[in-house]
């Protein structure tokens, strides 16, 4: 889930960019420190969509920077349990899909794709469903419910978001307009 949300943080301006409008500065130096970052109650930083205000500036002795207090709105990305959410498939491995999900992959694992037997298909980079002949391939379209959250904040890339597609009306989109297209042909 996408939240618009108000936070405060303390931002060094470096001496480079001393010459520049200080909200400049704090924008910049706030999109350089703070995006893509992951908080494991925020969830992970997207954007700095505004700065809303910047406190009277510090030196400290030693350091040719300035230091701002400073209060912005910023665009947070927060996975929730059993969400709904759909993306594209980045990358097809043996034991299951990568899925874009916001700025973080999800994977969807071989035994929650389908009750069908999944075979990988290696040289097509695809997971091909058995008994339907049905295929998933990078850059196909997914729904999908999210069934487990790790995110770390040391490590982004080490964060996982299990999902699943074990249920009704999850899937590749694709069969789901099929499915859909039948249901009102009926």
């Amino acid at each position: 889930m996408y939240l618009k949300t108000r936070l405060v943080d303390t931002v060094r301006i470096g001496p480079e960019q001393l010459g520049m409008p200080v909200m400049d500065a704090v924008r910049v130096s706030l999109r350089e420190k703070l995006e893509g970052r992951i908080d494991k109650k925020l969830g992970s930083l997207v954007a700095i969509l505004d700065v809303i205000d910047v406190g009277e500036g510090r030196i400290l002795f030693g350091d040719g920077g300035v230091y701002y207090e400073t209060t912005f709105d910023a665009l947070m990305y927060k996975p929730v349990m059993q969400e709904v959410v759909e993306g594209v498939v980045v990358e097809i491995v043996e034991f299951g899909a990568f899925i874009g999900v916001g700025p973080l992959d999800g994977l969807v694992h071989v035994s929650q794709l389908t009750d069908d037997y999944v075979s990988y298909d290696g040289k097509n980079a695809r997971l091909v469903f058995k008994e339907s002949g049905r295929a998933i391939g990078e850059g196909d379209k997914l729904r999908a419910r999210i069934v487990a959250i790790s995110l770390n904040e040391r490590d982004p890339h080490e964060s996982r978001i299990g999902l699943t597609m074990r249920q009704p009306a999850l899937g590749k989109l694709e069969w789901l307009e099929e499915a859909a297209k039948e249901v009102k042909n009926e």
